[in-house]
């Protein structure tokens, strides 16, 4: 009876381990996807520039002329028309009106005195007087905002835009997988990404390098020398 039992445990582990080895072996190319670094040829390389406006202020000194008046209004001859109008109203009047006539007289000697002695016309004298004037300034100029590049792998062409003119070549990123669960994919990538990363052993195609002998992407028109290795 106990080895029935233990045929029948048995069994059911071999049951249940079936199942499970069958998905790990259909799951197992899902995961096969490979992924380094490999060096693609540039084509060609188109500047990309913009005109940029950084206005600016600009002072100078410039000269602007002001005009008055020179010459001040004299009392003088207010002060001498009063004392002789007053004198001639003192002779003129008589008894209690002397008073009033000496009055009116210096009132009317000072008017005539003023306007006598400031009759001339006052003198207007011009002269240019340094200001500082300050103008905005356009400054127009043209920057470069990266580079258009089109590069070329394994007999087909991408573009990319980069912050630096590439040179020859440029580093990209190849992604491989089987057709039926997902598209090879080729990116381009920043000079210095992951030097020290975890592809740095597998620049070229999959585990191998171009010190190898034979060329992986069945590509012949680049031989080693065209090359660039770290």
């Amino acid at each position: 009876m106990r080895n029935f039992k233990l045929n029948v445990v048995n069994s059911t582990r071999v049951a249940m381990a079936v199942p499970a080895l069958i998905a790990a072996v259909f799951a197992t190319p899902a995961l096969a996807s490979d992924q380094y670094i490999d060096t693609a040829r540039v084509i060609s390389v188109t500047p990309q520039t913009e005109r940029i406006n950084t206005p600016q202020q600009e002072c100078r000194t410039e000269y602007q002329q002001q005009s008055y008046s020179q010459g001040n209004r004299s009392m003088t001859g207010a002060i001498i028309g009063g004392i002789a109008g007053g004198l001639l109203g003192n002779t003129v009047g008589r008894g209690s009106g002397r008073v009033a006539a000496v009055a009116v007289g210096a009132g009317v000697g000072a008017i005539a005195g003023d306007r006598i002695a400031n009759s001339r016309p006052n003198e207007v004298v011009t002269r240019n007087v340094p200001v500082d004037v300050c103008y905005q300034v356009d400054r127009w100029q043209t920057v470069n905002t990266g580079y258009f590049v089109t590069y070329e792998y394994n007999g087909r062409t991408y573009n990319t835009v980069t912050a630096e003119h590439p040179g020859r070549f440029v580093d990209v990123n190849v992604m491989v997988a089987p057709n039926r669960y997902a598209p090879a994919q080729i990116s381009y990538v920043d000079p210095g990404y992951r030097r020290d990363g975890q592809w740095r052993g597998n620049r070229g195609h999959g585990k191998h390098d171009w010190k190898d002998q034979e060329r992986y992407d069945r590509d012949d028109r680049y031989d080693r020398d065209d090359r660039r290795y770290y």
